[in-house]
C-alpha cells in the first residue's frame, strides 16, 4: 500500500520510471516544448527544474551531476551553453504547462509543458499587461487631482447672491437674443436676391441691347420739353380767358348795381 506517498510512480517501476523522466526532460530541453499527459508534465517539472538550477553554475562538477540523469550529451552541452544564460536572471519558475484537452484513446488529460523564456508570444502578452497596469494608475491620479482643483475655483460672492447671478445672466441672455434677429434679417434678403437671377436670365435680349434702351430715352427727354412748353401757353391762355370772364362779370355786376 502506497499511504502517504506523494511520488507519482505512472503506472511503472522505479527503473523504468526514471528512464521515461530523463527521456522526456531530454527532448524538452532540445525541443523547448513538447506534448504530453498532465500527469507526466508534474512529475516532469519537478524532475527538471533543479538540473536547471544546477546549469547556472557552469563546473565540471555540475555538468557530470546533470549528465547522471539526463544522460545525453547533446541536451547537456544545450543545457549549459543557452539555457543557462537565457534563464540566469530567473529564480525559479522555469517550466509551463498548458493544457490542452483530452485525448481520443482513453480520455487522458493533455497538455503542452514548456521552457517559459523560449515563448516569446506570452512574453509580450505580460509585458502589455504591466504597462495597461501603470497607465490606469496614472489616470486615476490625474482624475483626482482635478476635482480637487474644481471646487477651489468655484468664487464665494455666486454663492451669496444667488439672485443676483441670475438677473446678470438674463440681461445677458437678452442682448444675444437682439443679436440673433439681426443676423437674420440679411438672411431673409437672400431669397430676394436668388429670384432676381431668374429674372434677369429669362430676358436675355434686354440685356444685350443697353444701347437701343439709351438712345429711346434720349429721344424721350428730348421731346418732353416742348410738350411741356406747350402745355404751359395753353394754361396761360386759359388763365387769362378766365380773368377775362370774371372781370367783366364783375363789370356787369357793379353797372347793375348802378342803375
Amino acid at each position: 500500500m502506497r499511504h502517504r506517498k506523494k511520488v507519482n510512480s505512472l503506472g511503472r517501476k522505479a527503473a523504468h520510471r526514471k528512464e521515461t523522466m530523463s527521456s522526456l526532460a531530454t527532448a524538452l530541453i532540445l525541443n523547448k516544448r513538447i506534448n504530453t499527459t498532465v500527469a507526466k508534465a508534474k512529475a516532469l517539472r519537478v524532475y527538471v527544474e533543479p538540473l536547471i538550477t544546477r546549469s547556472k553554475d557552469d563546473s565540471t562538477h555540475s555538468r557530470r551531476t546533470v549528465f547522471s540523469y539526463l544522460k545525453n550529451k547533446n541536451a547537456v552541452s544545450e543545457l549549459f551553453r543557452e539555457v543557462s544564460q537565457k534563464i540566469a536572471d530567473r529564480p525559479g519558475g522555469y517550466t509551463r504547462i498548458l493544457k490542452t484537452g483530452f485525448r481520443k484513446g482513453d480520455a487522458a488529460e493533455m497538455c503542452f509543458i514548456e521552457l517559459v523564456d523560449y515563448n516569446t508570444a506570452m512574453l509580450k502578452t505580460d509585458e502589455e499587461t504591466q504597462q495597461k497596469r501603470t497607465r490606469r494608475g496614472r489616470r486615476g491620479g490625474k482624475k483626482a487631482t482635478s476635482d480637487e482643483e474644481k471646487p477651489a475655483q468655484k468664487p464665494a460672492e455666486a454663492k451669496k447672491d444667488p439672485q443676483a447671478g441670475q438677473t446678470e445672466q438674463s440681461e445677458a441672455a437678452a442682448p444675444e437674443l437682439n443679436e440673433e434677429v439681426v443676423d437674420q434679417k440679411p438672411a431673409g434678403d437672400k431669397p430676394e436676391a436668388k429670384k432676381e437671377q431668374p429674372e434677369a436670365a429669362a430676358k436675355p435680349e434686354e440685356a444685350a441691347k443697353p444701347e437701343v434702351k439709351e438712345e429711346k430715352a434720349e429721344a424721350k427727354e428730348e421731346k418732353k420739353p416742348g410738350a411741356s412748353a406747350e402745355k404751359k401757353d395753353k394754361s396761360a391762355e386759359k388763365d387769362e380767358k378766365s380773368v377775362g370772364k370774371d372781370g367783366s362779370e364783375k363789370e356787369d355786376e357793379s353797372e347793375k348795381k348802378d342803375k
